[in-house]
Parts: C-alpha cells; sequence; structure tokens
C-alpha cells in the first residue's frame, strides 16, 4: 500500500537587475511593493553611513523598516551571525509577508539572503550591491550561504532575489583595492564567456581603476548579462553553471588557509584563475600566450598572481574540502581557450590528476 503526494510543478522565479546611475532605492523599492515590512541587514562597516540613509528614505515613503547589522568581515559569515539576525528580525515582529533588504556587499548578500531562505520557510528578499564584485556577480543567481569553520560556504540554499537594484554611484566611495576585488570577477567572465571582452578589459584596464564612469557601466552590465546567461541555463548549478567556479577550487582553499584575512576573495580568485589556467595550458587547452595575458591583465588591475605563505599538499589538502569535491576527488572547472569553457561530454566539472595541480602551483609560486 502507498499513498503517492504529486509536487510537481513549474515556478517562475525571473527578476530583473535594475543599473541605475544614481537612485533613491527605497522609493524604487516600495513601488514595487515587495513587502508589506522591510528588514534592512547590513554589515557594521555601512550601519551608521548608508544603512541609515536607507532606513530613512523607506520612513520618508512611509514604508514600515527596521535596520539590522552583524560583524563586518568573513570571518562572521557563520551560523552564529544568522541566528543573531533570526532573532533579531523575530522580535521586531517580521512575517512572511515582508521582505528582506540586502544592502552590502557580497558577504552582506550571501547572509541576507540566507536568512530570508530560512525565516518562517522563506520570505522575499531583494539585493542592492555597493562593491563592484557584488554587483558584477555575487548578488545574482540567488546562491546564498554562510562558511563553517573549516569550510566556505557549506550551509546554504538557492533563493532568488525578486530583484537586483544597482546604483552606480555606491562605487564612487569605494576604496581602490576594493575595485580591483571586483575586477577579478569581471575578468572571470570574460574569461568563460567573450574574449572580445577581454581584449576590452586590456584596453581599459586604467579607466576601470580610476573608476571612469561611461567604462565601469558598461562592465557592469555586460558582467550581469554574463551571469544572468548562465543562471537562466542552469539555476541550481547541476552543470553548466559550474563554469563560473572557474578559480574558485584553488582560490576558496587559499581563503580558509589564510583564515579569510590574508587575502580578499577577489585577490584569491585571481591567484585561483592563474593555477588553473596553468592547469588548462598542461593539459593541451589554453595557449601559453593567453595564460600570460590573464596574468598580465590581473597585474595591470593591481590583483595577485602568486601564491605565497602555503605549501602545495596545504592547498590539495585544503581542495579536497571544498564542496564540489565528491568522494575526495576535486573537480576543476577550466577554460579551453579564451571565451570559452572545456567540457567533457558536456560535463564542466573536470577531475585532473594530482600532478598536474602539483605542477601548476608550482608555476605560481
Amino acid at each position: 500500500m502507498k499513498v503517492r503526494v504529486n509536487l510537481f510543478k513549474k515556478t517562475d522565479l525571473s527578476y530583473d537587475i535594475e543599473i541605475h546611475e544614481s537612485a533613491n532605492m527605497a522609493e524604487l523599492i516600495c513601488s514595487d511593493n515587495f513587502g508589506l515590512k522591510y528588514c534592512i541587514i547590513t554589515d557594521s562597516n555601512l550601519e551608521k553611513s548608508l544603512g541609515k540613509k536607507l532606513l530613512d528614505q523607506f520612513k520618508k515613503q512611509g514604508a514600515n523598516a527596521e535596520l539590522v547589522s552583524f560583524p563586518s568581515g568573513e570571518k562572521n559569515k557563520n551560523l552564529k551571525t544568522v541566528a543573531g539576525i533570526l532573532e533579531k528580525m523575530h522580535e521586531f515582529g517580521f512575517d512572511r509577508r515582508d521582505c528582506v533588504v540586502a544592502l552590502g556587499g557580497g558577504i552582506t548578500g550571501d547572509i541576507a539572503g540566507f536568512v530570508a531562505s530560512i525565516y518562517m520557510r522563506g520570505i522575499n528578499f531583494v539585493q542592492i550591491p555597493t562593491t563592484l564584485l557584488a554587483m558584477a556577480d555575487s548578488s545574482i543567481g540567488g546562491k546564498t550561504g554562510v562558511d563553517l569553520k573549516s569550510a566556505k560556504n557549506y550551509a546554504g540554499t538557492f533563493h532568488q532575489p525578486k530583484k537586483v537594484y544597482i546604483s552606480l554611484d555606491y562605487l564612487d566611495s569605494l576604496p581602490k583595492k576594493e575595485i580591483s576585488n571586483g575586477l577579478s570577477e569581471v575578468v572571470k567572465h570574460a574569461i568563460l564567456s567573450d574574449k572580445e571582452f577581454f581584449s576590452f578589459l586590456e584596453q581599459n584596464a586604467d579607466k576601470l581603476l580610476a573608476r571612469d564612469r561611461k567604462t565601469i557601466s558598461f562592465v557592469v552590465k555586460k558582467n550581469c548579462q554574463v551571469k544572468a546567461a548562465v543562471v537562466e541555463k542552469d539555476e541550481k548549478e547541476s552543470n553548466y553553471r559550474r563554469i563560473v567556479n572557474f578559480g574558485h577550487t584553488i582560490g576558496h582553499a587559499l581563503e580558509v588557509l589564510g583564515h579569510y584575512e590574508k587575502y580578499s576573495h577577489g585577490e584569491a580568485i585571481s591567484i585561483g584563475m592563474i593555477v588553473e589556467s596553468e592547469i588548462s595550458e598542461q593539459l593541451g587547452l589554453l595557449k601559453k600566450e593567453d595564460v600570460e595575458r590573464i596574468r598580465a591583465l590581473f597585474k595591470k588591475l593591481d590583483l595577485p598572481i602568486k601564491v605565497s605563505g602555503f605549501g602545495t599538499e596545504r592547498i590539495i589538502a585544503e581542495t579536497k574540502k571544498d564542496k564540489k569535491a565528491v568522494s575526495g576527488k576535486v573537480y576543476y572547472s577550466i577554460p579551453a581557450r579564451l571565451g570559452k569553457m572545456y567540457s567533457v561530454q558536456d560535463d564542466y566539472g573536470i577531475l585532473v590528476d594530482e600532478k598536474i595541480v602539483k605542477i601548476a602551483l608550482g608555476r605560481c609560486t
């Protein structure tokens, strides 16, 4: 005897990414009406500046809103932080009809999205990315989550935002290092999808670092288009979406080994892309001159290209703990050439001989 529960259904999770030169975010969000009340989640660095300003904007719109912050930094991207935010939201009386507003960079977006996905089993949330990295990559695609003590992004969900609101004005106050940090993911998108875009970045590196508004605006829009196209093909990373993990297998290992302090995310990923480009060359895919072009572009953008402080064995051991590893086997996403990623029988997770990884790491020390 059995009873079947039929749950097959189609759900439209589509959403818009709005890119503005400057905008009153509260006015835009209220006009879209994604919640009866809004919980702004931001970190301690932005709480008194952008957080308070956004809260005031909501109040001027006559909207009910509260501001909840957490200590800044990747070391605080954990379940303890999530629990504290959930308790605060309950104290403020948020319910299923309300909406979370993620205000900040990639860490804030990951935490706020995760909170929204599990609070009362899931409520609406929107993204307001304030860093180039978040605008170009992490705010799009619905990946949420936090780190465990020894593993990055091991606790998480897929929870798509209702909308992403981008204001390029936020970039004006960022330190130069944060611009470089975001450009790491920009270069990644060019390598995996568009060799002409890669050439554009080579030719306009100085303008990007100088925050030339026309160049930055083009780059942000282009990256949103690239990331959106990948997510549309494979929302939950069953295969094709793995291509955006290029550089992240080695990069995440470096972040963990450095206790999230030695390298920023963008810095770790730039090194990871160099190592994984070297892997590609050894496999007879990327041309040596293209690996050198990637290396040269990262140098132009003030991003690191060499591993320091960790031995090869430690790095390889750490990659085996990555959530993309299966039964201790490490899979990589590697380029076939500039503008196209490599696949084996349409599988974009590539098992690489450890000897090749060691040689690649050796070339990057």
